[in-house]
């Protein structure tokens, strides 16, 4: 059977992914001066595993699936980053997103390496007892390279705590012992930590804290807010933002989105999202399309739906004065150059999405000593990490003269090749 036009325009925006990660690896490198023998091995992926997972079907069939499951690097810790499930899930996909993971993990300074997985499915067309299934299945053959101390997978596209679970289970069965670290954004019953589930948008909201003085010398109570993507990510970083007293303009969903220049409703329109599937008949605000979303005025846009949102065709468009990236690569390196130009400001996604990665380390580490934080304690630390880290990248765009995306590449290569350097090979 023929590929369809939509599969095949995926694989080859995937693989127009990847090439982007590459060159963006590429232009860091360049801007410190990064000798061949690092940037061969920095380049690529240390390994790409390909998985077929046969799984009984509620209807007794069996269907089988592909997974993945891609390691960029292991030079500063264990292989870190989430599983998703989705139709459009690729080998190249999963290889962009492992190695932005090594630079996410470095520019906030944590003991971790890239990773990522996923499985080509579409998880709304499943059954529960059929996700758990596939789960245990994908689980059972990524066994030999997973572990506490070696790589650590948590939550991404339509993954969640109960996923996190299964593996769990599946995973310390096998080995014949309780595992809290080989997961991460597990229940809390499980050994999970309080403070995961809004972890990456409260990351974004500390970023928002220490950039909206220095770029447009307001406070977030003064600031308006625009929100592409209403999944987690979407709608805790517009929680955060609406109870801190700023003002939210619009929200959307895959099927469009809403705008009230008053002001939405955040709770409303989430009530509205989870019993409906998406914002349509919302009566909170006015009906608009994503492409009208991502060109309304406003001091922050924030993208948290998928890569590439933001291109060449409508970077021009663009009326926000901050971008915030709680999505992976939502905006193109064309669509960098025009905004640069503009004088919009990039909170890059390794620097701006890293509070879900943070997040993960603290559990890891409970995990693994079995001493568990509150909550006030997780948010403390967390803003402690990323304030930090925002400091450096902004000293880093100072000192190099360049944009926060290309300093915060530059800070977080360095940190991996010193890494890599300093390790040497063996044998």
């Amino acid at each position: 059977m023929s590929k369809s036009s939509a599969t095949v325009k995926k694989e080859v925006s995937t693989a127009v992914f990847w090439d982007r990660a590459r060159r963006q690896f590429h232009a860091a490198a360049d801007l410190i001066n990064l000798d061949k023998s690092c940037r061969e091995v920095l380049q690529n992926c240390r390994r790409v595993t390909e998985v077929s997972l046969p799984v009984r079907m509620d209807n007794g069939a069996i269907h089988t699936f592909t997974g993945y499951r891609a390691q960029h690097s292991s030079s500063r810790g264990p292989f870190k980053g989430g599983v998703r499930y989705h139709p459009g899930v690729t080998r190249e996909e999963v290889m962009a997103l492992s190695m932005l993971m090594s630079w996410k993990c470095a520019v906030v300074n944590l003991p971790f390496g890239g990773g990522k997985g996923g499985i080509v499915c579409d998880p709304r067309q499943m059954s529960q007892g059929e996700l758990e299934r596939m789960t245990r299945r994908y689980t059972k053959e990524i066994l030999p390279i997973i572990g506490p101390e070696t790589d650590i997978p948590a939550p991404d596209v339509n993954t969640n705590s109960q996923i996190m679970a299964w593996m769990l289970d599946t995973y310390s069965t096998e080995i014949g012992r309780m595992s809290l670290g080989i997961v991460t954004g597990k229940p809390v019953s499980l050994g999970g930590s309080v403070g995961r589930e809004d972890a990456t948008s409260r990351g974004c909201y500390f970023t928002c804290l220490k950039a909206l003085p220095l770029f447009c010398k307001m406070q977030v109570k003064e600031a308006t807010l625009v929100v592409q993507g209403f999944g987690n990510a979407g709608y805790f970083m517009a929680k955060l933002w609406s109870q801190a007293g700023g003002k939210v303009l619009a929200v959307s969903t895959s099927r469009g989105g809403v705008f009230n220049a008053k002001g939405l409703d955040v709770e409303a329109a989430q009530k509205h999202y989870k019993k409906h599937g998406d914002l349509v008949a919302f009566k909170g605000g006015e009906q608009i399309s994503n492409a009208q979303l991502l060109a309304l005025k406003c001091d922050v846009l924030c993208p948290a739906a998928l890569e590439g949102a933001i291109t060449a065709e409508n970077a021009a468009k663009i009326q926000a004065r901050i971008i915030v990236e709680a999505a992976n690569g939502p905006t193109t390196p064309e669509a960098d150059v025009i905004l640069d130009k503009k004088g919009v400001a990039i909170i890059p996604d390794i620097l701006a999405n890293a509070g879900g990665v943070t997040v993960s380390y603290f559990e890891w580490v409970q995990g693994l000593t079995n001493l568990f934080w509150k909550e006030a304690d997780v948010h403390s630390r967390l803003q402690e990490v990323m304030d930090t880290a925002f400091d450096a990248v902004y000293e880093q765009s100072q000192k190099l003269k360049v944009p926060m995306r290309q300093a915060a590449m530059a800070l977080a290569v360095a940190r991996v090749a010193d890494a890599f350097t300093k390790r040497g090979l063996w044998p």
